[in-house]
């Protein structure tokens, strides 16, 4: 550093231009963000390529150089593969042993018959399908790190997505077909859509219909009210609607990736309302959509201010000195580390646990791997020393890209190729109402669970405690999910074994959300199976005897024969902590 860089500005000499044009970079990055960090080349590459996808390609580079062989036999292959594909597209010309005439997709997006009769519809989905599965052959084949496959896995089907011929107006039936059948309106209101997509949703088609679901009317609409607030969390107490309630109360920890009321959903689709009407009086954590301003807060601060805060509330108000815990995903690591911190400390405040999709041992992420190795988590880290957070908008574009064909184009063609309005749906508006995450925290969750898994190791520390998950030896109702990308439910059932007590696990059907939004219906499954669990989670599979129903009917039996006797509801709220407004609160509504 010279001298003038250096020189404080009270020294009387006037600033160097390179201090100078640091203090306008603490001004414009805000929060006292430098310059040198702004400008510096390993922050530009962190904005540029955050995930690292191009050290996975390079290194994709190499490995095809030194093995040209694999690269240029699955070249061949797709050409033949191609040619076959264009002849079997022409009808009377069908290859024997190809698609059988008339055959048709389980994609609905698939099921018109011109994608079987037209050649040049039939030509489009065939070369789409041979150059999806060279591509996928060729990520098998090439000799890579675990690191990059993922990444080149990740980007293939990115690519395969986004080229089905079904996403765009050229090659999908279905768009003339609608602009026909509207004299041409579905061309014009498509038009409209992608134009205020651009202007007002980042250029990323509309998920859901602008204010369908109003919060506090169709969604976190059962009643109760706010009887807590700090800096980070508002607890909600919820107003019985049994005569009686049995004596251990219920708190809700929610992740705070998204807004608390996936918990809360639609009446008749809420959780919180299943307890409520199940004789259980209910609390839960609604937490702050942070800022800057939070940008130091922890993992620790979550569990203090968090949990442990409105464990305390929840002790005050009904007078019971332990509470069972229900939680979801990230919501259900933090109340684990919670159990397990108080169990350090001799603490058995929790009664029983609830982990619904909810990850302990992180080994083996599935598809949120493509975004949790150390250096993507390190460069993430970077671009949030700027604003302090990371934005919501950069949240929800990880989750839908994880699912491009049902979270983004299915809506591109229906918005705007067929001109049709988004729906009004639950969980969709939920899912497009994200929160951002503190940069402290998120960067120390990334690097503590995903890239050192240190919580399943048991060399994880919290506010001054080693976490040990086999001394959690509370009862344990953990539910995972057939199709879940974001808590695979293999290690979902890894982390159910690392706890001490006794553990129902439960496979439910569906995914993340929809197998835990999951009220009694006709379509309902679950398959419960033997305890202890066994180590390997298909031996489990293959032994659980599945059930007709929600898991929701079987967690009210589970929990209703742990949750004490029955007893005059508690009043809503105490002196100590009264009522400050009516559910679902202010934390939830900020944006």
């Amino acid at each position: 550093m010279s001298t003038s860089e250096g020189m404080p500005s009270g020294s009387g000499r006037p600033p160097g231009p390179v201090a100078a044009a640091r203090r306008l970079g603490d001004v414009l990055a805000g929060a006292g963000g430098r310059l040198g960090d702004v400008v510096s080349p390993s922050w530009l590459v962190a904005r540029v390529d955050p995930m690292n996808f191009a050290g996975a390609l390079a290194e994709t580079a190499v490995a095809v150089a030194a093995h040209p062989g694999t690269a240029v036999a699955a070249t061949a292959q797709l050409a033949g593969a191609a040619l076959r594909a264009a002849a079997d597209a022409v009808p009377g010309t069908r290859v024997p042993g190809t698609r059988a005439p008339g055959a048709r997709s389980a994609d609905r997006r698939h099921r018109n018959s011109a994608w079987e009769d037209n050649p040049w519809y039939a030509l489009c989905r065939r070369e789409h399908e041979v150059l999806a599965g060279w591509a996928r052959t060729v990520v098998e084949d090439v000799e890579l790190g675990p690191v990059a496959r993922r990444k080149l896995a990740f980007l293939v089907e990115q690519a395969v997505a986004a080229a089905d011929p079904v996403n765009w107006p050229w090659s999908n039936p279905d768009v003339p077909a609608a602009a026909l059948r509207t004299g041409g309106r579905s061309v014009l209101r498509g038009l409209r859509n992608l134009v205020r997509d651009v202007a007002m949703n980042g250029g990323m088609p509309r998920q859901v219909a602008a204010d369908a679901c109003v919060v506090g009317h169709d969604l976190a609409a059962t009643p109760g009210a706010v009887v807590f607030r700090n800096d980070l969390v508002e607890v909600i107490q919820y107003a019985p609607t049994t005569p009686t309630v049995h004596r251990t109360p219920l708190l809700l920890s929610p992740p705070w990736i998204n807004k608390y009321y996936v918990m809360d959903l639609a009446p008749g689709r809420s959780f919180a309302q299943w307890a409520v009407e199940h004789g259980r009086t209910v609390f839960a954590m609604s937490y702050r959509n942070p800022d800057g301003a939070q940008r130091d807060l922890t993992l620790s601060d979550y569990l203090r201010q968090g949990l442990f805060a409105a464990l305390d509330v929840v002790e005050e108000i009904t007078g019971e000195s332990r509470a069972d815990v229900a939680a979801l995903c990230l919501g259900g690591t933090l109340a684990t580390a919670g159990a397990a911190w108080l169990a350090a400390r001799g603490d058995r405040r929790i009664a029983s646990l609830t982990l619904l999709n909810t990850m302990l041992d992180y080994s083996e992420p599935g598809p949120l791997g493509v975004f949790t190795d150390a250096r993507t988590v390190d460069r993430l880290a970077r671009r949030m020393r700027a604003t302090g957070y990371l934005p919501a908008s950069s949240m929800k574009a990880v989750f839908d890209a994880l699912r491009p064909a049902d979270l983004v184009w299915r809506y591109v063609l229906d918005g705007w190729w067929l001109g049709e309005d988004p729906p009004a749906f639950d969980l969709l508006a939920w899912n497009v109402d994200s929160t951002r995450m503190p940069a402290a925290m998120h960067t120390e969750y990334l690097a503590e669970l995903y890239v050192g898994n240190r919580l399943a190791a048991g060399t994880m520390e919290l506010a001054g405690e080693r976490l040990d998950l086999g001394a959690v030896r509370c009862d344990t109702y953990v539910v995972g999910a057939e199709t879940d990308h974001i808590a695979p439910w293999r290690s979902v059932y890894a982390g159910a074994r690392l706890l001490g007590g006794d553990v129902r696990f439960v496979l439910t059907t569906a995914g993340h959300i929809a197998g835990v939004v999951n009220p009694p219906s006709a379509r309902s499954a679950h398959r419960v199976g033997t305890r202890p669990l066994p180590a390997a989670p298909d031996d489990w599979f293959a032994a659980a005897a599945r059930r007709p129903g929600s898991w929701w009917e079987d967690w009210a039996v589970w929990a209703g024969e742990r949750a004490g006797p029955q007893a005059p509801p508690p009043p809503l709220g105490s002196t100590a902590h009264p009522a400050i407004e009516e559910a679902p609160g202010s934390y939830v509504r900020a944006g």
